[in-house]
This record gives C-alpha cells, sequence and structure tokens, in this order.
C-alpha cells in the first residue's frame, strides 16, 4: 500500500510525543504535590480525563454504550485507581525518576499475569528478560543501602503490577467482545476516577492550594497527559508492531529520569544507571527484539 510507509511515520511520531508527554507528567505529579494530597489530584485528573474523553467520543459520534460492565470497572480499579493512587502516593516520599523506573516493570508483571489469566505460556526468552529486570530492579533499589524509602518504592512496585492486571484484563476483554478503545479507555477511567474520588473523600489530605501553578499542572495532566497521550498511544498500538510499541514506551521512565535530574535536580546514582540498563535488556528480551534490527 503506497500510503503504509507514511502511516507508519506517523504511528512514530505518535510513540515519539507519547514519551515525551508520560514522561515529562511525572515530574509534573512530584510537583503539584505541593498544593494538593495525591488521592485529590489523582481523582481531579482522571474524573476530568475521562470528561474528555466522553466528549470526544461524542464528537466523533462514536457509540456512547459502555463495555460488558464487570470487566470494564475492573480495568478501571487496576489500570486507573490502583496504578495511578498508588503511584502519586509513592510519589510523596520518592523521587520522579525513581518511581517511573519502578512503576514501569509493568511489562514483566504483564508476562505472568498473561500466563495465569490468558494462558499464554513464557518462553525461554521472557524468563530471560524477567531475570534482567529483577537484576535491574535490586541495582534500582539498592537493598543493602537499608531501603530508607521501602515505602515508595513498594508502593511504585506495587502500581505496576496493578498497572500489568488492568493491562491483561483490557487484552481479554478484546479477546472475547468487539470494543472501540477509545470507548473503553473513557469508561475505565471514569470507574477509576470514581474510586479515586471515595478515596480521596475518606482519607485525610492536605487541602488544595489553588494557585496558577496547582492549576497548569492539572491542565496539563488531565489534557495532555490523559486525554492526548491515550489517543496517540491507541495510534501507535494500531499502525506499529506491538513490540516496537512495547518497547518504545520504556523511553517513558528514561527521559522521565533525564527530565527529573534536569528539573526537580535528583541525580541518579550509578546503581541506579546501570538498573536502567538492566532493564532495558530485560525489556529487549521479553519483546523479542533483537540488537541487529
Amino acid at each position: 500500500m503506497p500510503d503504509q510507509p507514511a502511516s507508519q511515520r506517523g504511528a512514530m511520531l505518535a510513540l515519539l510525543a507519547t514519551i515525551l508527554l508520560w514522561a515529562y507528567s511525572w515530574v509534573v505529579m512530584k510537583q503539584v504535590l505541593a498544593f494538593a494530597g495525591p488521592f485529590d489530584f489523582a481523582a481531579m485528573r482522571y474524573l476530568l480525563g475521562a470528561t474528555v474523553l466522553f466528549a470526544a467520543l461524542a464528537l466523533t459520534r462514536q457509540p456512547l454504550k459502555p463495555p460488558p460492565l464487570l470487566a470494564t470497572v475492573l480495568i478501571g480499579l487496576c489500570q486507573t485507581a490502583a496504578f495511578q493512587g498508588l503511584e502519586q502516593w509513592a510519589l510523596v516520599s520518592g523521587g520522579a525518576g525513581h518511581v517511573a523506573l519502578l512503576a514501569y516493570t509493568m511489562p514483566f508483571w504483564a508476562v505472568l499475569l498473561a500466563w495465569l489469566i490468558l494462558h499464554e505460556r513464557p518462553t525461554g526468552r521472557h524468563w530471560l528478560g524477567v531475570s534482567l529486570a529483577a537484576l535491574g530492579l535490586v541495582c534500582i533499589i539498592e537493598p543493602w543501602r537499608g531501603l530508607g524509602n521501602a515505602a515508595s518504592t513498594t508502593l511504585a512496585i506495587a502500581g505496576g503490577a496493578a498497572w500489568a492486571a488492568g493491562t491483561v484484563l483490557s487484552k481479554r476483554l478484546f479477546r472475547l467482545h468487539a470494543v472501540s478503545a477509545l470507548n473503553l479507555t473513557a469508561w475505565q477511567m471514569l470507574a477509576g476516577g470514581v474510586a479515586l474520588g471515595i478515596v480521596a473523600l475518606a482519607v485525610p489530605q492536605r487541602s488544595i492550594t489553588w494557585s496558577g501553578a496547582f492549576v497548569a499542572g492539572l491542565a496539563y495532566s488531565v489534557l495532555m497527559a490523559s486525554s492526548l497521550a491515550w489517543w496517540l498511544w491507541s495510534i501507535v498500538l494500531r499502525r506499529l508492531p506491538t513490540t516496537l510499541a512495547s518497547v518504545g514506551s520504556l523511553g517513558v521512565p528514561i527521559v522521565g529520569v533525564l527530565l527529573a535530574w534536569a528539573i526537580l535536580h535528583e541525580e541518579p546514582r550509578p546503581m541506579e544507571w546501570l538498573g536502567i540498563a538492566f532493564v532495558l535488556l530485560g525489556l529487549c528480551a521479553v519483546s523479542g527484539v533483537r540488537l541487529r534490527r
């Protein structure tokens, strides 16, 4: 097809834009904690984000009818409520770059969960990738330093596992039903946002300090990191091979570490750089990408 190269070039640009949007969002999420509690911000971000996505559905005249409700709610609880709530909580005491790296262990948890839920048995290269990732995690966490920030580390890893569960449940839903990606994203984001709102009301937090900086951070998170980035990601998944997209997504924590270093002055330690290298090697192994290609 003559337009296929142009389509793939557009998808590569979408992937690059998604990496930059999501990477900077980790810096923004860290900065807004000076003005609001973690659960208040997460709830506002995703309830407003769901509103934007429903408006997009209406403007594009796509059906507003929800996908299978139970499965959609479970995805929303894992992918939006648990993942975003735990990661925002982890940022209270952890650095943006460090938390982003641990959150993007998601592909490795997904390999294990897909084995249990989708019966996709891991191959030898999958086990190699998981082993490399585990080694990278040890380098990043550095347990011999005493785990002084053990709470943030645990929350970040748990959030990555929750995202993996949401990913596998989404794949299962797509296999069983003809569901629009935008429609599912909007409804699961609404379900997760409502759950985050309930948590925000139940857990005591600092009062929101409304300021220009907070409004700007919220606007970026809602319009760019949640709504626009998820739409771009759907283009990437539709037009590019899954292996390329999954490996490309690892650019997010890497760029996030560099941005946190430049903006928040969170300089990575030598062992964190080594851990980054092992995580990237592990992802290449899991995705089956060859260095030659």
